[in-house]
């Protein structure tokens, strides 16, 4: 490479870079309007719930994919609370993918909003871990609604993820069960700019980035801490 040409490539760089950066931050945006549609409906994801949460996975506008029957992907992201018993504020978002192919479930041309929430320490250790299979590494179901969820009870249930969705406006309960969800390794080295770990992003020491600012926000908003 001559040194004529190194200014052309650095430039092409930073134009992709913040390219990557414009596009992660648009999702967390989706992601936020996504959640604050959810958690503000008498039949979806009532603030209760949100107080036991460790973590939650929020993913915009899963859409059916042009390939394949029935096969469905999303990109959405994890926020996990600090702190050593995460019981404290919410922290950084690790990017995610939802993989729905082998579920089965026909969502059409819709667009579907979903909001899982992580309620055991073994949901936060399979998360953390990068890659979970629901239903099999940790147990998801349908989240309670209404009446049920204020008196919700985490010990009762023995679950580890609840799950929510919304499509056109109407809430339906979709337990997510053999969806594949994993960390999305490229979307989060375009946000924080080096390739990092989830336990590294979530593990509380890390600043949110600004494009995350609104999601953090809201959640802080939603639930003052877990229960």
């Amino acid at each position: 490479m001559t040194r004529k040409m190194l200014p052309i490539f650095v430039s092409l760089a930073l134009v992709t870079a913040a390219f990557a950066q414009k596009k992660e931050a648009q999702r967390l945006d989706k992601a936020a309007k996504a959640l604050q549609e959810i958690a503000t409906s008498d039949k979806g994801l009532n603030h209760h719930i949100l107080d036991l949460a460790y973590c939650v996975m929020v993913y915009p506008s899963v859409k059916k994919v042009a390939f394949g029957v029935g096969d469905s992907y999303g990109r959405g992201a994890l926020l996990c609370r600090k702190g050593a018993d995460m019981k404290g504020d919410w922290g950084a978002p690790a990017m995610f993918a939802l993989d729905q192919a082998s579920l089965g479930v026909q969502f059409g041309g819709t667009a579907t909003d979903f909001v899982l929430v992580v309620v055991s320490k073994k949901g936060v250790d399979q998360a953390v871990s990068g890659k979970i299979k629901l239903g099999t590494d940790a147990s998801a179901t349908a989240g309670p609604v209404g009446a049920a969820a204020s008196t919700y009870s985490v010990t009762a249930s023995q679950a580890d993820i609840l799950t929510y969705s919304r499509s056109k406006g109407v809430f339906a309960g979709v337990s997510l069960a053999g969806a594949l969800t994993e960390v999305d390794v490229d979307s989060n080295t375009a946000l924080y700019g080096k390739e990092l770990s989830v336990k590294e992003i979530v593990g509380g020491s890390l600043e949110v980035p600004a494009a995350a600012n609104g999601l953090v926000d809201l959640l802080d908003t939603l639930s003052y801490g877990r229960k």
